[in-house]
């Protein structure tokens, strides 16, 4: 069953004038169609500006199209009357924990959403346990979000959205402004909750790393969807990657380079250890 379904999606920036005239329009969504299905890992790439993080914001119904449909477990989201199932069927990651994160203690905020739904205080602390066990924070329960590092205040955003039970988040380049320790920590929860959980996710990053373990990929440039497949499908084609601005896992540039150099490597090479591999297969065959 689809979780999301978007289909001939447009959306444009509108800019006025004093007066309320019109001074530009920016079509930053061009005719998008997207189907991701239940329990799915989808990954968004794009160079900045190529429509994704406003894309990102239709699914949550922060944005309306300007033309096309967005469905989130079948409710349109261009219906006023479905906003709230959609939001509590779609939970949301912004690049910025703090601004997320409103409590001074830990287990508060993961509470303040199920509080908002009107949820009963017993069950409130049994999610809020569950969902800061889940991402690995249940220990820093009692602790204030500023003296934790960025990404165990991520960690605490993403608790803060499951314990309200979505069925899908969508993380909008959720590492952005963490250290390669703190994006590995949100990552591998985020993968944890689609594998463990079933919740459907949909990461929206310019980290090309992170998407190596996604089912499908997704490339983004000027508002269109331009490449869509499997990871290793999509970095096996590193020249089409490279103009649409956008870069390759270090060891897939490695061996797209080795390969060039004229030595018999497979394209879309994604991890170290499957280079090591073939190095190895290469060597042996010598």
């Amino acid at each position: 069953m689809e979780m999301i379904k978007v289909e001939d999606l447009a959306f444009e920036y509108i800019r006025r004038n004093e007066e309320g005239d019109v001074e530009s329009i920016n079509r930053a969504i061009d005719g998008v169609n997207l189907n991701v299905k239940k329990g799915d890992f989808i990954a968004i790439i794009g160079a900045n500006g190529s429509g994704k993080s406003t894309l990102a914001k239709h699914i949550n119904a922060i944005l309306y199209p300007s033309e096309g449909t967005v469905w989130v477990n079948g409710l349109s989201t261009s219906k006023e009357e479905n906003l709230w199932e959609i939001r509590r069927s779609a939970g949301m990651v912004f690049q910025n924990p703090d601004n997320q994160i409103i409590a001074s203690v830990v287990e508060e905020d993961v509470g303040f959403g199920p509080e908002n739904l009107g949820i009963p205080t017993d069950e409130i602390w049994e999610r809020v346990e569950k969902s800061l066990e889940a991402v690995g924070m249940l220990e820093y329960r009692e602790q204030s979000p500023n003296k934790l590092s960025g990404g165990q205040k991520q960690r605490v955003a993403i608790a803060g959205i499951m314990a309200m039970k979505p069925e899908c988040i969508v993380l909008d380049e959720p590492t952005a402004m963490l250290d390669p320790e703190g994006r590995k920590e949100v990552v591998s929860t985020v993968h944890w909750l689609n594998k463990h959980e079933n919740i459907t996710v949909l990461l929206i990053t310019h980290h090309m790393d992170e998407v190596i373990n996604a089912d499908k990929v997704f490339v983004m440039e000027k508002g269109k969807i331009v490449m869509q497949g499997t990871p290793r499908e999509i970095f096996s084609r590193v020249d089409d990657i490279k103009r649409y601005r956008l870069d390759v896992p270090q060891v897939t540039e490695l061996a797209y380079e080795l390969k060039k150099a004229g030595l018999d490597i497979p394209e879309g090479i994604l991890s170290t250890d499957e280079l090591i591999r073939v190095l190895e297969k290469l060597r042996i065959s010598q």
